[in-house]
């Protein structure tokens, strides 16, 4: 069976030395263009031998740590401070980014849920596509920072996941420490299915991910935790020079579905907790109050486990289905 070959395009050479800015460029015909093209910004920097490391930013478009991240270290670094190539696209999902908006206005696509693509899908399924055959088998080491969006606010983690191959998962784990982030977390996603994690880990990849915030807006500390962690990573690879920032990490685990806090009514949200607040189980961790009626009280969500509130909702209303809050365990108070 013929593989189609994309219809995405490289403006730059992968495999040139120095320092690339171009696109990725995926034809899209509309309204507005009829020979338009999805012109995803990129920059590749490579010198010499060395680990090749692919970070993306953006992912979902109204995540912006990463985006800002990335896109200074675009402007700052040097070829001949790395030993090694970086594949850097801080705006993934660039038609999100634009309309700061967490999926593709043109065809709620969402990156973070479409791998491996589709080579004749939709434009967003296009680009997971050209990801997942061309760049992904590029890289060694993969970053994708993310963070809150509009609809949560999260503790500012670095993490990994728990993989079938304990070697792969060691150098995962070893990756996010040396982000160091205030926390690191051993993620446990709600569905693996779809995610750009599963379909790097699956290629046998180091993968590091991020949330680092939230609220749909990024501030100066997390920008500068999300700044020092890519330099950080860097450092761990041996593919820059430099002193690590020191930051203590608290490690947090997600051990099962228990963790997640799901709203089953509708209405005005009261957080009872701060964020990152240190809770118990059966402690009380927010109110619903209907909005519809008064003379009723509130719906009360508690805590289902001991341990630290790492996300919550962001928004001031609430529907049946949204996420209240995440609950992690304590692993260890830090190195």
């Amino acid at each position: 069976m013929t593989i189609k070959k994309s219809s995405v395009s490289l403006t730059v050479d992968l495999d040139a030395q120095g320092v690339q800015h171009g696109h990725l460029s995926l034809p899209y015909s509309h309204d507005d263009s009829a020979w338009g093209s999805i012109m995803t910004p990129l920059t590749v920097i490579q010198n010499g031998s060395g680990p090749t490391v692919l970070m993306t930013g953006a992912n979902h478009g109204d995540e912006y740590e990463g985006a800002i991240a990335l896109r200074r270290l675009t402007q700052t670094i040097k070829s001949e401070e790395i030993s090694g190539r970086l594949i850097i696209v801080p705006f993934f999902n660039y038609e999100a980014f634009k309309a700061g908006k967490r999926t593709s206005p043109i065809d709620k696509g969402n990156m973070n849920r479409v791998f491996p693509g589709k080579v004749d899908g939709t434009p967003t399924e296009k680009i997971a596509d050209y990801f997942q055959r061309y760049l992904l088998p590029e890289a060694d080491v993969v970053l994708d920072m993310h963070s809150g969006g509009r609809t949560l606010e999260i503790v500012p983690f670095a993490a990994a996941h728990v993989l079938p191959d304990k070697e792969q998962q060691a150098k995962c784990v070893a990756a996010m420490k040396s982000f160091a982030a205030p926390y690191s977390m051993m993620q446990l996603e709600m569905d693996p299915a779809g995610l750009y994690d599963t379909a790097a880990e699956e290629m046998g990849k180091i993968f590091v991910t991020t949330e680092l915030g939230g609220g749909g807006t990024s501030r100066p500390w997390t920008i500068e935790i999300a700044d020092s962690g890519v330099h950080n990573l860097l450092i761990h690879l041996n593919m820059k020079e430099g002193q690590p920032v020191a930051r203590q990490s608290l490690m947090l685990d997600m051990p099962d579905h228990r963790c997640f806090v799901t709203s089953t009514s509708e209405g005005l949200l009261e957080p009872v907790v701060e964020l990152g607040s240190r809770v118990r189980e059966g402690d009380l961790i927010a109110r619903v109050w209907d909005t519809n009626h008064t003379g009723t009280g509130p719906v009360e969500y508690r805590s289902p486990l001991t341990g630290v509130l790492a996300s919550r909702h962001y928004a001031g209303l609430i529907r049946m289905g949204d996420s209240i809050a995440v609950v992690a365990l304590v692993v260890d108070e830090g190195d």
